[in-house]
């Protein structure tokens, strides 16, 4: 099995899945052995029932904006949780960072963190920062690793840098950043814009333990579908 496979969570958030995608989606992640499926709240409970615990299911909440108020992300987190999920990709609310308001931002965090364990299922929660929304900081790095060092203090057990439909895709410098920030204390998950291998190998030796992508096949298999997804992480 290729080993570069095992680390790259296979997406599908498109606004249009069908079950029949939710379906093959699964197929896939068991046929090449990928880390994990990836789906739309309202479909974890049938890719959970598909994938028959060969693979763990992700779900995201508040996903991409992160604009939902603290109470229905808690819920959100809850009841992914409840319904089967195995992992959270959370989008925090930037807004409060950048605004200074760095306890508001960190005690969301922290809420949700604590309403995904209340169910006493194992769940993994990631926190996502799209780096593009640091560059016009006066310290845009400083604000990045800032950022990232508060979702390791909330209880978080990844930051993921990027969400696919933020500013820009990340880069290996951003997961530098994040990676100085947060040391081995946590993990880190890059995805947007990973659709070949030579990118998805090229963060992985940089420092990054997981890759989300709505492209995995084509970066095992080294070719790149001419059906790009506009929800494509």
């Amino acid at each position: 099995m290729d080993s570069l496979a095992q680390v790259l969570d296979f997406a599908n958030h498109n606004a249009n899945a069908t079950p029949d995608d939710i379906k093959k989606l699964v197929a896939d992640v068991v046929k090449y052995g990928f880390h994990a499926v990836f789906v739309n709240p309202t479909y974890v409970t049938l890719a959970k029932e598909l994938v028959a615990g060969k693979a763990p299911v992700g779900t995201v909440v508040s996903f991409p904006l992160g604009g939902d108020t603290k109470a229905l992300k808690m819920a959100a987190a809850n009841n992914a949780v409840s319904q089967g999920a195995d992992e959270l990709d959370v989008v925090p609310n930037i807004g409060l960072y950048l605004a200074g308001d760095t306890n508001g931002f960190m005690g969301e965090m922290q809420e949700v963190v604590e309403s995904a364990h209340m169910t006493g299922a194992p769940v993994i929660v990631k926190f996502i920062l799209d780096a593009g929304y640091f560059d016009h900081e006066k310290d845009p790095k400083g604000s990045l690793m800032r950022a990232a060092e508060i979702i390791r203090a909330a209880g978080a057990d990844f930051v993921k840098i990027g969400s696919g439909m933020g500013p820009r895709n990340p880069t290996l410098d951003d997961l530098a950043a994040v990676k100085e920030a947060v040391g081995g204390t946590i993990k880190i998950k890059v995805a947007g814009g990973v659709t070949d291998r030579k990118t998805a190998e090229a963060f992985i030796a940089a420092g990054a333990n997981r890759i989300g992508t709505s492209h995995a096949i084509d970066i095992i298999s080294g070719t790149l579908s001419k059906k790009t997804s506009a929800a494509a992480e």
